[in-house]
């Protein structure tokens, strides 16, 4: 029954039909049933321009959410700001409210608006302009980003009140032509940065940098704007956002938007070998339960990991219930799709005419595609952050709704699911970044020197700059004239430097299928194992092979093909430690962190067969050595540990034990688990005894190995637990990993070493 209505849903219904349905509910491992909440509401602020009151009330919106109205009061009050709150909690009224009042008050003034994503941006504009129409006032509103024509931009420079764009576009082509929009920087008086958790890794850190030379140019127009932020619920949004933008924030986390009764279903497929630790496919228990969703004719949006997920499951989905509805009411929605074709499924959404989408986490940001009743997510979205805000796109504020999360056979998604109370009680990763990550930010200061000369003792980051101004003079980037720094390039550096790497040799993907185009790009690092000869690269749902690896060019040559194999290669990786910053024991086991080099060399690669995983050939790489400056941690065990067993046992333990951990380490960390790397050693070169290296996949390192540093003890128990509550018999890929990789006894082995490390037997 709907508490708000009174009334029962189609959904509940089906709910109930569920519960008596054994050959469901048999792999159910947790329902957790979140009960409903009522608003929690503050009357519109006082002062309110009577324009944009009645603006408000004309869209039904009489009084304010209390996150809203105390947004609104610390804007006002002239702190920085940023707003915490689920997905659909209205965060968008929090920036919109203040920003309009004061444009309504002094017509010079000025907005910037930052998304992560254009489809965010568009999205904006359209509901700023909205508003705008409903006050009869002239402000004006554009978006400013790659696809803006060139007519159109001057008029924006000149006329836009509130120009919005993503990081990229500031970062190369507003922030270099500032002197094109002086207007915008000597009256801006609001910076709007909405899904600011989005901002971390390697992007954040650029970001941050972007915004240091924002506010470095805002000071020379003589302006200094006031930051409003927000951000899905994380465990240090306050931090994250001073870090972000370099000043301290008012925090409003006071949530009082309505909730419908949610119901969040852990779903385990049925094990189909015990002694593999085999499951049925998550992709097949997927379509099963959308599948029944959709036939129910309950809205439903389906989430996917993959791209190529998510074709196989909108033809699954589209076979299943052909007779029962149209084609074309269910949709793929990911990154690959045209902007046309984005905005029509966004507006089939918003209108009811699609009944289901399959997405990758596309749709996770807060686009407005309306209220569904029901949330499938095809494995563990990776992060407990992101899964609140998938599942945020399930509920009407005044109608039940549902989430499956149907768990992989990944060691991740399989601690998850065994484990609700740690999903359910646990706050949200943190996000990390690392602004004088000293690569990142020597790019940033190449930027700022070609948009405005430096000044002796000026600051930028906490980095010494008299050293970076020193090094660029002799590099000849930079010359020095009577205590200033000026640029002396031809080239404006802002257009080689990517936002989304920290090694700015990106690797490009050329398709010579028919004629020649650009597919994409991989950074430096990956590329050795990505785009090798013969390698199979496969880009939205397509095969390709390479054909050419042009090294000392930086591109790859690629023929589409059809192949019912992917390759999967091996790196010979040699690592070396610098320096020791940090130490400390636990139990049996020492652990360090600090700077490290990494040697990698990519050996071998394999042709591996779709869906049976089979190896079925291999060939060899020849490519030269890449060496990585990063930082690391690593944990040791004792010299007594490594006495007990023998060479071969101990490898199988800790190559067990490496397997579990690269998989439970994004549970504190909000990272692709790409973004990491670990390697065991038998024999440490610097210790000569057995250790496990964590180390960032990044140069210089952006914080996520010293994040995990200092919660060692706990990913340890992590690890054991998770072993320990594997249903296999000698080792499985949903923990230590098939018994291929590490022998009959290799989950034994790795439980043992990790007992006696603390101290303890089985």
């Amino acid at each position: 029954m709907n508490r708000f209505t009174g009334k029962t849903s189609g959904l509940e219904e089906w709910l109930e039909h569920v519960r008596q349905n054994t050959e469901i509910m048999d792999n159910v491992t947790h329902w957790r049933t979140i009960a409903p909440r009522e608003a929690r509401t503050a009357p519109l602020p006082d002062g309110l321009h009577h324009a944009w009151k009645e603006a408000l009330r004309s869209r039904g919106i009489s009084e304010l959410y209390t996150h809203q109205a105390e947004a609104y009061r610390a804007a006002r009050a002239g702190n920085h700001v940023v707003a915490v709150t689920p997905t659909a909690s209205g965060k968008t009224l929090c920036y919109n409210l203040p920003v309009m009042q004061s444009l309504l008050e002094n017509e010079e003034g000025r907005a910037l608006y930052l998304f992560p994503t254009k489809a965010l941006a568009q999205d904006q504009v359209a509901e700023l302009q909205a508003l705008a129409d409903l006050m009869d006032v002239g402000i004006k509103t554009h978006t400013y980003d790659g696809d803006t024509p060139p007519t159109v931009r001057t008029a924006i420079r000149n006329a836009g009140h509130i120009v919005v764009t993503n990081p990229d576009m500031l970062h190369s082509a507003i922030l270099p032509h500032h002197t094109k929009w002086v207007k915008l920087f000597e009256n801006i008086k609001y910076i709007v940065i909405d899904e600011v958790h989005a901002y971390r890794g390697v992007f954040g850190s650029h970001v941050a940098n972007v915004i240091r030379r924002l506010k470095r140019i805002c000071r020379f127009y003589g302006s200094r704007p006031q930051f409003i932020c927000a951000s899905a619920t994380i465990d240090n949004p306050q931090e994250h956002a001073e870090r972000l933008i370099g000043e301290k924030v008012s925090l409003v986390d006071n949530n009082g938007a309505p909730m419908g009764e949610k119901h969040f279903v852990f779903y385990n497929p049925p094990v189909v070998n015990r002694q593999l630790g085999i499951r049925r496919s998550s992709v097949l228990e997927t379509r099963k339960l959308a599948g029944l969703l959709l036939k129910q004719g309950v809205q439903t949006i389906v989430f996917a990991r993959s791209r190529v997920r998510v074709e196989l499951l909108l033809t699954y989905l589209q076979e299943l219930i052909r007779d029962k509805v149209n084609d074309k009411s269910i949709r793929g929605y990911r990154g690959g799709y045209l902007p046309k074709l984005r905005r029509e499924i966004e507006r089939g959404l918003r209108s009811g005419e699609i009944r289901g989408v399959v997405s990758t986490n596309a749709l996770e940001l807060g686009i407005d595609i309306g209220q569904l009743q029901a949330c499938v997510l095809n494995g563990y979205p990776g992060t407990i952050a992101s899964t609140w805000q998938q599942s945020g796109r399930a509920g009407r504020r005044q109608e039940s709704s549902v989430t499956f999360m149907v768990a992989s056979s990944n060691p991740l998604d399989q601690y998850m699911i065994q484990n609700p109370d740690f999903f359910f009680n646990r706050p949200p990763e943190r996000a990390l970044i690392h602004p004088d990550n000293l690569l990142v930010l020597i790019d940033h200061v190449k930027c700022a020197a070609y948009e405005l000369p430096f000044e002796a003792g000026e600051q930028f980051g906490s980095e010494s700059l008299e050293d970076m101004m020193e090094f660029l003079v002799e590099e000849k980037v930079l010359h020095k004239a009577g205590g200033r720094w000026f640029w002396m390039e031809q080239s404006f550096p802002a257009h080689n430097i990517s936002l989304r790497t920290a090694a700015q040799e990106n690797f490009i993907i050329i398709d010579n299928t028919n004629g020649s185009r650009v597919l994409g790009e991989v950074d430096r690092f990956s590329a050795p194992t990505l785009i090798h000869e013969e390698a199979i690269y496969i880009h939205e749902g397509v095969q390709y092979q390479v054909e050419k690896l042009d090294y000392p060019e930086k591109k790859a040559y690629v023929r589409e093909v059809n192949v019912d194999y992917y390759t999967d290669a091996n790196l010979a990786v040699e690592l070396k430690v610098l320096h020791v910053d940090k130490e400390r024991e636990s139990g049996d086991l020492v652990r360090q962190y600090g700077e490290l080099t990494v040697n990698a060399k990519p050996t071998i690669f394999k042709k591996i067969k779709l869906r049976t995983h089979e190896n079925i050939g291999s060939g060899p790489i020849h490519l030269p050595e890449e060496e990585l400056h990063t930082s690391g941690y690593w944990f040791s065990f004792s010299e007594e540990a490594a006495a007990r067993k023998s060479k071969n046992e101990m490898q199988f333990a800790l190559l067990g034990i490496a397997n579990v951990l690269v998989h439970i380490a994004p549970l504190y960390l909000m990272c692709d688990p790409f973004d990491i790397r670990v390697v065991p050693q038998v024999k440490a070169v610097h210790t000569q005894k057995p250790t496990i290296y964590f180390y960032d996949r990044y140069p210089g390192g952006i914080g996520l190995s010293e994040r995990l540093f200092e919660v060692h003890d706990e990913l340890i128990r992590q690890a054991k637990s998770l072993i320990r509550s594997c249903t296999c018999l000698s080792g499985c890929p949903a923990c230590v990993g098939p018994i291929e990789e590490v022998g009959l006894l290799g989950k034994q082995q790795a439980l043992e070493l990790l007992n006696e490390a603390e101290g303890k037997t089985r």
